[in-house]
């Protein structure tokens, strides 16, 4: 196996830049670099050299011998000056090394998962907070990698094991008078167990926290959404004109509001398509978004809007506008009347789908394997024959090691780390 290596903390410039090194001539190349091996575990001051003597840098230097280590194999770890000109130094030297390249995106991570450091679930859980940029997607990140979820399958996995043992029981000595039947236990057991999983699949939506929680502007043209949208965003992202149609396409924005995440969605007001081509398309495109949303701000006729939208009054500045009788929200795009009730609200709304601190949020991947494993003990629940509840039950032991990497396949795991940056 190659020995990889990559830079793994910001880009340069910085005050410390952190080289890794994994595979089994880190050793070796770190002997080379900067002499002896320190302690394990322990920096140690080093004068970096090139092969020609010339000197590279004065760094702190890290070994950490496998598989105590981050993937489980030797580790090296240099702390540099984060000068571009050295680290590129540094890196250079090292690529002149037999058995020594450069790691791909998600390397070191994809190492660890392999040689059993971390599972599944833990490695998702660091995708998640390398790219968080909310502190609830911070809190939900850390649970996952940190191994909750993980801990609740490996829970869950001995008790359906148990389950199994019991079956196989029953099927292999099931003549024996020291062995009885499936009994009132086994249900009990297996009801609970069904009852865990599915008060599991409540969690809140994980790409709801990853994307954010999104939301719709609707109306006819010239409802006053693209001016509500800048000023939500405090950005003129889009274009404003007293001419109706101005807006022909979505406009996608992500931003955050008290740590929580948002997606807020400009589109083509609704109205009858005439010969426009380009706004027909909008206003398809516009209903399609519609459908995708989590909320929808309605800011069209009072009652016209579609089902479980807020109205909103968007121009109360406007004295020549009617004014909605029940509006959830009346406010000023232009003015800022209005706003800060609007925002506090959508927080509340938004907070309230997101995940709670200290509990997990569920990607697509593992709510589909929950509710296959909590299928499986459903089907349980309504047979007799112990042969064919066996097999229910290895069909959620299979879901629950699909679940944590145990039965994997290399497209899945590709497209995971294919998330990751180089050097993590």
């Amino acid at each position: 196996m190659d020995t990889i290596f990559a830079l793994s903390s910001g880009a340069p410039p910085a005050a410390i830049a952190v080289v890794r090194i994994s595979g089994p001539k880190a050793g070796v190349a770190l002997e080379r670099l900067g002499g002896k091996l320190p302690r394990p575990r322990f920096a140690r001051l080093a004068r970096l050299k090139a092969a020609d003597g010339a000197l590279l840098d004065q760094a702190l230097v890290l070994w950490f011998p496998g598989p105590a280590s981050e993937t489980g194999e030797d580790c090296a770890e240099l702390q540099l000056h984060g000068g571009r000109a050295v680290v590129d130094a540094v890196c250079a030297e090292l690529a002149t090394y037999e058995g020594l390249r450069l790691a791909e995106p998600g390397e070191f991570t994809r190492r660890a998962f392999a040689n059993g450091r971390i599972d599944l679930l833990q490695v998702e859980g660091l995708a998640d907070l390398v790219s968080a940029e909310t502190e609830l997607q911070r809190q939900a990140a850390l649970g996952l990698a940190g191994g909750g979820l993980s801990r609740d399958v490996d829970g869950w996995l001995a008790r359906l094991l148990a389950l199994s043992a019991g079956v196989e029981a029953a099927l292999d000595f099931g003549d024996e008078d020291d062995v009885g039947t499936l009994g009132e236990d086994f249900r009990r057991d297996l009801d609970a167990l069904a009852q865990d999983l599915a008060d599991a699949l409540v969690a809140p939506h994980a790409e709801t926290l990853r994307e954010g929680f999104r939301v719709a502007l609707a109306g006819p043209p010239n409802a006053g959404k693209s001016t509500l949208f800048n000023r939500l965003l405090d950005d003129e992202a889009a274009i404003v004109s007293p001419q109706p149609g101005t807006t022909r396409d979505v406009l996608v924005r992500h931003f955050a509001l008290e740590g929580v995440p948002f997606t807020l969605v400009d589109m083509a007001g609704l109205r009858e398509a005439g010969e426009d081509a380009v706004e027909a398309v909008g206003i398809g495109r516009a209903k399609e978004e519609l459908a995708r949303a989590d909320c929808i701000f309605w800011l069209g006729p009072e009652g016209e809007g579609p089902s479980g939208a807020w109205e909103i009054d968007p121009q109360i500045d406007r004295h020549d506008r009617p004014r909605k009788q029940n509006p959830r929200v009346s406010l000023s795009a232009l003015t800022g009347e209005g706003i800060p009730q609007l925002k506090a609200e959508l927080v509340c709304q938004g907070r309230g789908a997101m995940t709670r601190p200290g509990r997990t949020a569920l990607s697509r991947r593992q709510r589909t394997l929950l509710r296959e494993a909590s299928a499986a003990l459903s089907n349980c629940a309504t047979l007799a024959d112990p042969l064919l509840i066996a097999e229910e039950l290895r069909g959620a032991r299979i879901a629950f090691d699909r679940l944590t990497g145990r039965a994997a396949s290399e497209d899945m795991l590709d497209s995971l780390f294919a998330r990751f940056c180089i050097g993590k």
